[in-house]
């Protein structure tokens, strides 16, 4: 089971209804990706990160390292935004030139990939609180109650369980690798990465397609049927978060004003 199925069952915010986690993290995800304000951003982040690490029980290592992982592509896709080429002079804060050519980052660009960090990073923490406090099934339910075609909700589930599989399988042949000294050196390294990425979507292939097989087995007709959870809404709930969201929003506004 991957780490974040672990912890959308067994954190302490799982017992309340997967609506109103889903209202508040969109909504949240909404403001963050609207707002052109850093601080609004800084604030999503702390009230996501917040929640998660003090109300969820998500241990804080544990949130840190799943979110050095999005926050690492984000890094790099930054890279072209911030460094600028031309054969031009240009009004660069650092720049070098080779070969007729000048690498160098703008203050404008600095900014703009800063402010998109923080945005991308507030957005990965709204995204994070709902698949960290909402098992999959629950997604699945509330997505069928807003009369989203059978057949995209489904495919979305399978995909998601292959995940597991994938992962699972890869973890088998690394471990494989390492008893027979396979990262012993830099070469053996890069040789057993190969190895490890020619093997997996064979091995992967097959074990996908038993689970295939074992789901018709069990009578798969194009929909998976599983026991559901019985939640209430809550009042209370519900007007925390419209008050916050609120809150947010006129700070947002406020923010931009000034």
């Amino acid at each position: 089971m991957l780490i974040v199925d672990q912890y959308a069952y067994s954190n302490q915010l799982s017992s309340v209804h997967p609506v109103e986690k889903m209202i508040f993290s969109l909504t949240t995800l909404l403001i963050a990706l609207i707002s052109n304000s850093i601080i609004v951003s800084v604030v999503v982040i702390f009230v996501m990160s917040g929640l998660l690490v003090l109300k969820a029980k998500i241990p804080k290592l544990v949130f840190l390292k799943l979110l050095l992982v999005p926050l690492s592509f984000i890094i790099m896709g930054l890279i072209p935004i911030i460094i600028s080429v031309t054969t031009s002079k240009h009004d660069f804060i650092v720049q070098m030139s080779y070969w007729g050519l000048t690498l160098g980052i703008s203050s404008a660009n600095l900014i703009t990939a800063v402010e998109l960090l923080f945005r991308t990073t507030a957005s990965v923490c709204c995204l994070y609180f709902l698949a960290l406090t909402t098992p999959m099934i629950e997604i699945n339910s509330m997505l069928r109650k807003l009369k989203i075609p059978a057949v995209f909700i489904e495919f979305m589930n399978l995909v998601y369980r292959l995940l597991f599989i994938l992962l699972d399988t890869a973890h088998q042949i690394k471990v494989a690798q390492l008893s027979r000294g396979g990262y012993s050196s830099i070469k053996n390294t890069f040789t057993s990465l190969a190895y490890l990425g020619s093997n997996l979507l064979v091995k992967a292939y097959y074990r996908a397609k038993k689970l295939s097989l074992a789901l018709k087995a069990r009578g798969y007709k194009g929909k998976i049927e599983v026991l559901e959870r019985d939640h209430h809404l809550s009042k209370r709930n519900l007007s925390i978060i419209a008050v916050t969201e609120i809150v947010l929003v006129i700070f947002s506004i406020l923010v931009e004003v000034v």
